[in-house]
């Protein structure tokens, strides 16, 4: 589809539609809703029109209600400003579920990165099919599903989205209007922050409703372009889930909650198999298949329903079951139906009875911890008393790996958890399979001694050497571990008892690297590339000890935070990066924006399938850097972080974000059982605070810092030291170098420095700003010239259009914020109208970060 067309049709489809619709709202069953929905318009105006003039929020407010005499009192003001929030949260769901409608309209399923485009193109082409089939038999993408505050959206208000893009579809008009009035009497928030449990429940709402579909089709549709199965040994799809079970930093997750989640993820799949089974109950009346189809029947119903202390994997029994129903279909009743039995047959071999894999994450710093505590236990007398203290080689040479079985309490809280949660993997394990709950994360991963010593608290809990069904992951995050990396790794493969764990691992070894705290440690391009060079290393590491290697990322939503265009990174690896698998996080309001349909999560899927499989047939390493391009590439991301450390060094940095951002009011919304910070109960440090606290405050400041500060600058100095040329040239033949700056782009188009345009003149922050404001101007000027283009995404007409639609819906929201912030600054006001001008900063958040889709 041509750039023009497809801007006709997204004009069409999307913005056409978006306006007719949107006059609905007029009927939606909210107190005053007509006199709000026709004060909207003039109040959305009057705020691009002050904004182009650079006011500041509190005089664009002020300036409105001045032009109304029924808005003198506060609580009048107040009431009005929340009506026009909640009417704009509708705005944004209504023209997400018209883009979503409008999908497969702007998106065609032939465009180049999508994978029925390469089995068309292959299915004519022997050498090219044989090709594919040798890839994908070796290729898996596993996609973990993660709980992350933002992730807005409940339950509930999914299921209405849902439903309204279906009616979309089909122009169903009465629906429509029901489904907006449900909407609008729908609450789109909790009124106390979720457990573990409820977080686990919200995302696996996508579970039931999505990938339960999306995976077995895609699955089935590749294996039908091949004569006979090709995923003998291993799944298309894997499906891998965090809530309940990454405790790192996050107290509120224990065993319990563990366990519970576990037990979710088996009914909720049991529930998914019991509504395929009723469909062919109806369809399958025959003679012979009584029998099984009883058993089916107790085995869905029991395990849909019924909670049992000791569940059991039952997998074999049921697909037992199922093959000798397709059998008497076969042989006795032509076949009929037995297609519709194939299916349900592929979905319990592709999700057993644990639909998703639950990984264990913990800090390394609480493992030490559980290690000192759990020694005296063991009664082993070989590690020295002062162990602690040794240096890590003495460490790697005391480390022994007898089995024991200690009391798993009795220690300190997070001990207790770590050493219950150890003997919990091995009952999942038993009730669901290996898959159940088969990887432990390691965070703050910083020597092999953090590995080896979580592997004697497995050997203390139960556990034995020969059956260790369980791979231990090192997260490195940081720029320095990151560094650090392939020395811990080396000591690891030539360890002799993990090199023996591994070959009972199939070879195989995974490592995590965290794109969001080295953006926060390092900024943009200094973590990208730290990223990469880290994966050329671990890579050749392994390879030279035989090791297979699967990276799994810990990507978030933003460019900032390792999102953007994420399958051209994958796409543009190079020989020098294993890329036999693709795992990856997908987080928070990620997952409903980019998997929240069928059809855009097939899509998604599909993209980042076919750039594995495109890496791979890559013969001609075209995407391998040259070491004249790596070292261009190491100088402008030296450069990159000598800014952005300086700037976050700055004594204002912080003191900047608490004061002009939602950052101190992020930890009060009830979408997120985590803390904000990791020291929860301490004076707020930029090293404490999570990532994506720290990038959702600069998108909400709409400034967007992580994502490209420092890169105008080291375009700049490229300039000067006469390398320019060969920076374009980079951008024009590296793969993964334009995918840098295109992402760094993206994030760039989502920034607007008008907003806060009113601190170039502030006593305290005047010359910080304009630092920031100086950097923004610079970046955009040079990212211009370099991709030799005039305006922002100007490459990327449909998203351009897209992202200004939306940020002219929240600019409203955006300016109540700043204004509540403005007013909150000013310490003039009592205790309850600073309790409303809260309320008014957490309220605009939800609908910033929903309509940016992926900000934060």
């Amino acid at each position: 589809m041509k750039l023009s067309q497809k801007e006709a049709v997204f004009a069409s489809e999307v913005v056409t539609r978006f306006e007719l619709y949107n006059s609905l709202f007029l009927t939606l069953p909210f107190y005053r809703v007509k006199h709000t929905g026709t004060l909207l318009p003039f109040f959305t105006s009057h705020c691009e029109e002050s904004v182009r003039q650079n006011i500041a929020p509190s005089d664009i407010i002020e300036s409105f209600f001045g032009q109304y005499e029924q808005y003198v009192q506060a609580s009048d003001r107040f009431d009005l400003l929340f009506r026009f929030i909640q009417y704009i949260e509708r705005q944004v769901v209504l023209f997400d579920a018209i883009e979503d409608s409008a999908f497969n309209k702007t998106h065609s399923p032939e465009e180049s990165g999508s994978l029925i485009a390469l089995l068309q193109q292959a299915s004519s082409n022997p050498a090219m099919k044989a090709s594919l089939r040798k890839t994908l038999q070796d290729f898996s993408l596993r996609l973990v599903l993660t709980a992350h505050p933002t992730q807005f959206y409940p339950g509930r208000v999914l299921a209405i989205i849902t439903d309204l893009t279906e009616a979309l579809k089909t122009n169903d008009i009465n629906s429509i209007n029901l489904l907006l009035q449900q909407l609008g009497k729908t609450p789109f928030f909790n009124k106390s922050k979720p457990t573990p449990v409820n977080e686990a429940a919200s995302l696996a709402w996508f579970l039931e409703n999505v990938f339960y579909h999306v995976v077995s089709s895609l699955q089935k549709q590749v294996e039908n372009e091949f004569e006979g199965p090709i995923f003998n040994n291993h799944q298309l799809i894997e499906l891998g889930f965090w809530p309940g079970g990454d405790r790192d930093g996050n107290p509120n997750v224990t065993s319990e909650s563990t366990k519970q989640v576990s037990e979710l993820l088996r009914e909720i799949l049991f529930r998914c198999y019991y509504r395929d089974f009723r469909f062919l109950k109806r369809r399958v009346t025959f003679r012979g298949v009584e029998g099984y189809m009883e058993r089916l029947q107790d085995l869905f119903y029991q395990n849909s329903f019924v909670r049992s202390e000791e569940p059991k994997d039952q997998k074999d029994e049921i697909i037992s079951n199922l093959e000798a129903v397709k059998d008497v279909l076969l042989k006795v009743h032509d076949g009929l139906f037995a297609d519709k039995v194939d299916d349900l047959i592929d979905k319990v071999r592709l999700f057993g009875c644990y639909f998703a894999s639950l990984d264990i994450r913990q800090d390394s710093r609480v493992l030490r911890r559980a290690h000192q505590e759990g020694r005296p236990q063991t009664g082993n007398s070989s590690f020295s008393e002062n162990y602690d203290d040794l240096s890590e080689e003495e460490k790697l040479s005391e480390i022994g790996f007898e089995e024991a079985d200690i009391p798993s309490d009795g220690y300190e809280e997070l001990s207790n958890d770590t050493y219950q949660t150890i003997r919990l993997m091995k009952r999942m394990q038993l009730s669901g399979g290996e898959k159940a709950s088969h990887r432990f994360i390691i965070s703050n991963c910083q020597q092999a001694s953090d590995i080896l010593q979580l592997i004697n608290l497995f050997l203390w809990s139960g556990w034995k050497k020969d059956e260790l069904t369980v791979d231990f992951v090192p997260l490195f995050e940081t720029v320095q571990d990151l560094t650090a990396a392939g020395t811990v790794m080396e000591r690891l493969y030539s360890h002799p008892f993990y090199k023996e764990h591994l070959k009972k691992r199939d070879g195989k070894q995974i490592i995590m690297l965290g794109f969001s705290d080295s953006t926060k440690d390092g900024g943009y391009l200094m973590a990208n590339w730290s990223i990469y060079k880290a994966k050329v290393e671990l890579t050749a590491l392994a390879r030279r000890h035989g090791i297979q290697l699967a990276f799994f990322d810990g990507r978030g939503g933003p460019p900032a935070r390792g999102g953007g265009k994420t399958h051209r990174f994958y796409a543009t690896m190079g020989k020098e990066i294993a890329n036999d698998e693709i795992q990856l996080t997908i987080q928070g309001q990620t997952i409903s924006s980019q998997y929240g349909s069928f059809d855009t999560a097939n899509f998604n899927i599909e993209q980042l399938i076919n750039a594995g499989v495109i890496s791979s047939l890559d013969g001609d390493e075209k995407n391998t850097l040259s070491p004249d391009q790596k070292a261009l590439i190491d100088s402008l991301a030296a450069t990159s972080h000598k800014a952005f450390v300086a700037l976050r060094e700055d004594p204002l940095f912080l003191k900047y974000l608490e004061q002009h951002s939602p950052l101190k009011l992020l930890s009060q919304i009830n979408i997120s059982s985590r803390p904000v910070k990791r020291n929860s109960g301490g004076e707020l440090k930029l090293e404490d605070l999570r990532a994506i606290s720290f990038v959702t405050a600069w998108t909400q400041l709409k400034q967007n810092i992580p994502g490209f500060y420092g890169v105008g600058s080291t375009l700049k100095k490229a300039k000067e030291d006469g390398v320019w040329d060969d920076v374009r040239a980079l951008y024009e033949t590296s793969g993964q170098f334009k995918t840098m700056i295109d992402n760094c782009i993206m994030s760039m188009s989502k920034a607007d420095f008008r907003i806060t345009a009113y601190l170039e003149n502030d006593p305290q922050f005047s010359v910080f700003w304009k630092q920031l404001k100086s950097e923004y101007d610079l970046t955009r000027e040079l990212m211009l010239e370099l991709t030799g283009t005039t305006v922002l995404l100007e490459q990327y007409p449909v998203e351009r259009r897209s992202i200004a639609l939306r940020e002219r819906i929240i600019l409203p929201l955006v300016i109540i914020q700043h204004y509540a912030l403005q007013q909150l600054e000013s310490n003039k006001y009592d205790e309850e109208k600073i309790k409303i001008f809260n309320k008014l900063v957490i309220r605009t958040v939800y609908g910033i970060v929903n309509a940016g889709r992926n900000v934060a």
